[in-house]
């Protein structure tokens, strides 16, 4: 092995490093968001991911690159959890059933992330359209495999049910009683 070899190893397990780091920031910025709001103090953070307050702020300058990277690793979590679940479900249907979950506990924990972007109007956009490019195509491959296994009435669209499935989740961060999930599982048992 040359001298070249060994340094691009260790440039390579360095970007796995940082990589890993990066993730459980994001994964423990997410849980403080949810606990504690998106103002949730960068200290809490830093210790929810065993880091110090340096790293925090070496991978994300600003609480707004945070906010955003979270929002965004978790869209991305949603997209890639469907085809995932199409493979393994024992049907389509219940593949989006299953779906349609995760994507309620996305929108019931982020409505403060995106709340916390609209003062920032071009960065909200561009996160809103992040937001549908990566989530349409995965619930219109959902519908489509449920409706093409007869198991749905086709005819609605991805955006229709997600706006649906958005709009039974508005306010549902807020108040204890009132259960957005049984809704929702309402909504997509609804759609056979």
């Amino acid at each position: 092995m040359t001298d070249d070899d060994r340094q691009g190893d260790t440039a390579g397990s360095k970007r796995k490093d940082v990589r890993r780091n990066q993730q459980t920031l994001l994964e423990a910025a997410a849980a403080a968001f949810v606990a504690s709001g998106v103002e949730a103090p960068v200290r809490d953070i830093a210790s929810r991911a065993g880091v110090g307050v340096g790293t925090v702020y070496r991978h994300f300058p600003t609480r707004s690159d945070l906010v955003i990277a979270v929002y965004r690793h978790q869209v991305d979590a949603c997209a890639e959890a469907g085809p995932v679940l199409l493979a393994a479900g024992p049907t389509p249907h219940v593949a989006l059933e299953r779906w349609a979950d995760l994507f309620v506990d996305f929108l019931v924990t982020k409505h403060g992330l995106a709340a916390a972007m609209q003062a920032d109007n071009t960065g909200f956009e561009a996160l809103h359209a992040y937001f549908l490019d990566r989530l349409l195509p995965v619930c219109a491959e959902l519908l489509d495999a449920a409706a093409a296994a007869g198991e749905l009435r086709s005819g609605l669209t991805a955006y229709q049910l997600m706006r649906g499935i958005g709009n039974l989740c508005i306010g549902a961060e807020n108040d204890p009683d009132y259960d957005a999930r049984r809704l929702v599982a309402l909504l997509v048992a609804g759609l056979r």
